[in-house]
């Protein structure tokens, strides 16, 4: 695969944005007793899986194996089409920092098992290398304590590579919004393939949600639809979903790595046909796939961006048209949901993608002056206007795998790379307005105060 030029560049300094205040211990505590009370009285409690890999990316699995703090950043930075500064060139965030939108006020939270306990050395190592402010990385596990990796019972190596998707996430959250405070939800039990790992992630969901802990939250993982047991037992999962859409909480998920196909319970055997990845699926959720950059060391894009071909994405079987996808469905044809909705780099696995995208939404939630909750329908309102509203299409590239025919992209949205990718600068506050009550909204990116969009008039 091609990849461009991953010179560091130029270092671009910022201020430090606010720092989150730690949770204490006994607050850890008490997450897990509540956790635990939930239970159902009878209920068999959940049994820790015979040892078995979550999915990851080649690049994820390399970061994870670092024997070093700096090699695990140098690993990270190798993984990029380019350096932070690069990736903020790329996705033109300079002019919503100018105007003091950087984040700042807000908490972006990507949700993993295992986590890194490291998670602050390894962040500090990176923000140093990258001319980043500081940044404070607050850890909770709602869903009971957390295991070392070489603890008895734990497979080593998948937690150990859990470690590095929770580094490159945090990396990528604080890359493209460096003011905004950045919180782990890790929980002890790995996801998988199926349902295995998913109630204790979204039990830590809820938890998050309900304490009102963060304003966006990436999710880093996914398992096709085809390896849960029942169509019932997915569905069961839809309400913690919905939970975070009715408390105005942003929920992201990656599309996968498998292209058109996804891997079986097994973890090594692909299905040979066309599937899509849950909770990606989600019609509560804003599904992210991966793009190919062509950057030079400056972060400038040499040509335009394509799919990564093995970017994940199709047309659900369990989760119908949701209203803001109507128009999308009859131009492709899709009889369900289609993933995904956007895309953002990828070359490390779409895994790289959501994060990316859970910062922007950060901009702009900070730009509202509140949360944004569920995009999509805003984000489906100003996809047809392209670039005057900040989104950026992508018409080249496919996800076919050897032996499943996928999706191309192509002029407009399409089921490989949905509006495409984003220029955030337009693209923030055209996604403010859109969100607004009134459908047109004419808006001030600098405001009467920093970092917040003014409401000028109702067009």
């Amino acid at each position: 695969m091609h990849r461009a030029s991953s010179g560091l560049g130029d270092r671009r300094a910022f201020r430090a944005g606010a720092r989150m205040a730690a949770v204490g211990t006994a607050v850890a505590l008490s997450l897990a007793v509540a956790v635990g009370a939930q239970a159902a009285p009878g209920s068999v409690p959940h049994q820790v899986p015979s040892p078995k890999h979550h999915h990851f990316s080649a690049e994820v699995n390399r970061i994870g194996a670092a024997a070093t703090i700096p090699d695990r950043v140098a690993r990270v930075e190798q993984a990029l089409q380019s350096s932070g500064p690069g990736l903020q060139q790329a996705y033109d965030v300079a002019p919503l920092y100018a105007n003091h939108i950087d984040g700042t006020g807000l908490t972006i939270a990507t949700l993993v098992a295992f986590g890194d306990k490291s998670a602050q050395s390894y962040l500090d190592q990176y923000d140093s290398d990258n001319g980043l402010p500081a940044a404070t990385v607050q850890t909770i596990a709602p869903s009971g304590t957390v295991p070392a990796c070489t603890d008895p019972g734990v497979n080593t190596s998948d937690c150990q590579s859990w470690g590095g998707e929770t580094d490159l996430d945090i990396s990528m959250i604080h890359t493209l919004a460096p003011g905004a405070k950045i919180l782990i939800i890790a929980t002890p039990v790995s996801e998988t393939e199926g349902i295995t790992g998913f109630p204790e992630l979204l039990s830590a969901m809820d938890y998050t949600v309900s304490n009102h802990l963060a304003d966006v939250i990436s999710m880093s993982m996914g398992t096709p639809e085809d390896d849960f047991a029942t169509s019932a037992q997915l569905h069961d999962l839809d309400s913690h979903f919905k939970n975070a859409t009715d408390n105005g909480v942003t929920v992201l998920a990656s599309t996968g790595d498998d292209g058109a196909d996804g891997e079986q319970l097994d973890g090594t055997t692909p299905w040979g046909k066309r599937v899509v990845s849950f909770p990606a699926d989600e019609s509560y959720v804003t599904a992210v796939g991966g793009t190919d950059l062509y950057l030079d060391d400056n972060g400038n894009r040499t040509q335009p961006d394509d799919l990564w071909p093995e970017s994940g994405g199709g047309v659900s079987h369990e989760f119908g048209i949701p209203a803001w996808q109507q128009n999308t469905a009859t131009a492709t044809g899709a009889t369900g949901r289609s993933l995904p909705d956007i895309t953002m780099e990828g070359t490390s696995g779409t895994s790289e993608s959501s994060p990316l995208m859970a910062a922007i939404v950060g901009l702009a939630d900070q730009s509202a002056g509140h949360d944004l909750g569920l995009i999509n329908p805003a984000l489906y309102a100003i996809g047809p206007n392209g670039t005057g509203s900040g989104v950026v299409d992508v018409t080249s590239g496919c996800n076919s795998t050897d032996t499943v025919t996928g999706y191309c992209a192509g002029t407009g949205f399409d089921i490989a790379s949905g509006w495409g990718t984003i220029d955030a600068a337009a693209f923030v506050p055209a996604l403010v307005a859109a969100s607004a009550p009134s459908s047109s909204l004419r808006v001030d990116v600098g405001g009467k105060g920093p970092g917040h969009i003014r409401v000028l008039e109702k067009q």
